[in-house]
């Protein structure tokens, strides 16, 4: 909400059932959300004993009898109550003071503002985002709602009141107003898809101009030209026939194809609404389906899930050819593979995916290689001298790609027109690596002289000598696997200080920085741990912090394996290539 200055209400629910304290609440609206807020009402009894609320600006109780809480009583504050009353009236008007110039100036001459100076000062600085009213009750029984409501129509801005912009796509994305009037062209965003027995559902909030039944609406991002069948306004899980609707509504409609975040006008302008922020991933599965002839509606599930959820990815590795699917943590992704099983009949088998392992060198190493092939006519022939030498991490930013290719040859033994195919055999060298075949960085070939023959010498050949050549030196060069190092912050409670410390030490975590907040209740800690001893990170920190930790990870760099893992990946590498070769 503070990335997109949504102006907001709380409602602290459930003050009737035990152990209730909407005043630690708001503490921690103020300390763990940092908002500037403050109670508009107070409760008139908790737990068992909660009766109502009362409105701090009308000082009003009200009470609510009936089975649903609909029989409403309006009364004057009881005389045990006025105290606390004047009490909270005053916190609240030092909050609005600390943000609204005409309250600051009534609280600095000690007048009191009257309820109408109270409520269109809440109001302004609701929709500044300086200000947040916090309402309380009762939802499962209907206590408090209806205040609520009134708030949300007294303090909350109309459309028109908050700023929107477009980005213009034929001027470089600049920033265009959105006017929010209904006889402009057309601008709404499909912001949710949902899926029904009738088909596709696209939720669309309208930011300019009108839907009209009947009417062709145009896709901004791929020009797909759509007729409007037909428009409803959801009701909860009920469906409200209607034949248009104007700027700032919110509705819904079948026929759709799109994806989430579309924009859509009427075809006159090339201006998309900005998507909302979407955080990287945090956790990975590989998925397949349990039988092949499935395969079709796994891929129907995937494109569906991925359109209608923007934090979900998909991605088809390329070395190992797995399906990895990737969100925002273990239960997210458990969701979309059950739903695979029940809506598509796809029964997933997961695990963990490969972790990215690379391959390096550690020392200098020469080589003097001579790839001659004769088999009748025109053959190959070519050979190549240099050396290998490992590079720091520093020259590999510098440079901004992982290996480098340096020409030292003096002469003309390797004709010009060829290096250009030693450094294609250098990047197929690079390709996989000796130990556990993955990717090989930092490395710097120096090519320094070779020899050429008129005939048989080719592109080919040079390729193919400079690739087995480097391969050759590289065992030579003390070569070491590199696994992915993440940079993790986790935010927990203090009092799971210790229990959090210790299950990083176990996953070879190294603790970086651990910050208190500023009224010692949470802790901020930083470690770099590596990616393999990650996964199940999620539920083990929920188990560990009674749900209430969160993390968040980053990639910083690749780092050499301590040497029992790497000899366990040359092992598994070993065993999956020899049972490659006997298939």
């Amino acid at each position: 909400m503070k990335r997109y200055n949504v102006p907001r209400l709380a409602f602290i629910n459930k003050l009737d059932r035990q152990g209730s304290n909407p005043w630690k609440v708001i503490g921690d609206l103020r300390n763990q959300l940092k908002l500037n807020a403050s109670a508009v009402q107070i409760p008139m009894g908790l737990e068992d004993k909660h009766e109502g609320v009362i409105d701090l600006i009308l000082n009003k109780a009200y009470t609510f009898d009936g089975e649903k809480g609909e029989k409403i009583a309006v009364g004057d504050v009881p005389e045990s109550m006025k105290e606390l009353v004047e009490t909270k009236r005053l916190e609240l008007v030092e909050r609005l003071a600390d943000v609204d110039e005409e309250i600051g100036e009534l609280f600095l001459m000690e007048e009191t503002p009257t309820a109408e100076q109270l409520k269109a000062a809440i109001r302004r600085q609701t929709v500044a985002c300086q200000f947040v009213p916090v309402f309380m009750g009762s939802a499962f029984k209907n206590k408090g709602v209806q205040p609520l409501l009134d708030g949300v129509i007294d303090y909350l801005p109309e459309p028109i009141e908050k700023p929107n912009f477009a980005l213009d796509r034929n001027n470089n994305e600049e920033p265009v107003e959105v006017t929010c009037k209904k006889e402009d062209p057309l601008l709404a965003l499909a912001f949710k898809l949902e899926e029904t027995n009738f088909g596709q559902l696209t939720y669309m909030r309208i930011y300019q101009g009108m839907l009209k039944k009947g009417n062709h609406i145009v896709n901004v991002s791929d020009g797909k030209k759509i007729k409007l069948a037909r428009i409803v306004r959801m009701h909860s899980n009920e469906m409200e026939e209607i034949d248009e609707a104007h700027a700032g509504d919110v509705v819904a409609m079948f026929g759709v194809d799109c994806r989430s975040m579309d924009t859509f006008s009427d075809g006159g302008m090339n201006l998309v609404m900005s998507s909302m922020y979407v955080p990287e991933p945090v956790m990975s599965l590989a998925v397949k389906p349990a039988d092949n002839k499935m395969q079709n509606n796994f891929a129907k599930a995937l494109t569906k899930f991925t359109k209608e959820d923007p934090t979900l990815r998909v991605r088809v590795d390329s070395e190992t050819k797995e399906t990895v699917l990737s969100g925002m943590g273990e239960l997210h992704l458990e969701v979309y593979i059950e739903r695979m099983r029940r809506e598509y009949n796809v029964d997933c088998i997961s695990g963990q995916p490969n972790v990215n392992y690379k391959e390096t060198i550690a020392a200098m190493s020469t080589f003097d290689w001579l790839h001659k092939k004769q088999s009748g006519g025109a053959g190959q022939y070519a050979k190549v001298k240099g050396y290998i030498e490992p590079m720091t991490e520093e020259e590999v930013k510098e440079l901004g790609k992982p290996n480098e290719f340096k020409n030292k040859c003096i002469g003309t033994n390797i004709p010009p027109e060829y290096y250009p195919s030693c450094e294609k055999g250098m990047n197929d060298a690079m390709v996989e690596g000796a130990l556990v075949g993955c990717e090989v960085e930092r490395v710097r070939v120096v090519l320094e002289d070779g020899a050429s023959h008129a005939v048989d010498s080719s592109d080919m050949a040079f390729r193919i000598c400079m690739a087995n050549a480097i391969r050759d030196s590289m065992k030579r060069a003390q070569p070491s696997v590199l696994e992915p190092v993440m940079t993790v912050e986790i935010e927990i409670p203090a009092e799971f200080q210790g229990a959090v410390t210790a299950s990083l030490s176990r996953r070879m975590g190294l603790i970086e920085n651990s910050e208190m907040n500023d009224d010692g209740s949470g802790l901020k800690v930083v470690a770099q741990v590596p990616l393999a001893n990650m996964f199940g990170y999620s539920t083990e920190l929920r188990s560990l912090t009674q749900g209430k930790g969160e993390f968040s990870m980053e990639y910083f760099k690749h780092i050499p394996v301590p040497r029992n893992t790497q000899e366990e990946l040359m092992a598994k590498y070993k065993m999956e290539r020899e049972a490659k070769e006997a298939a």
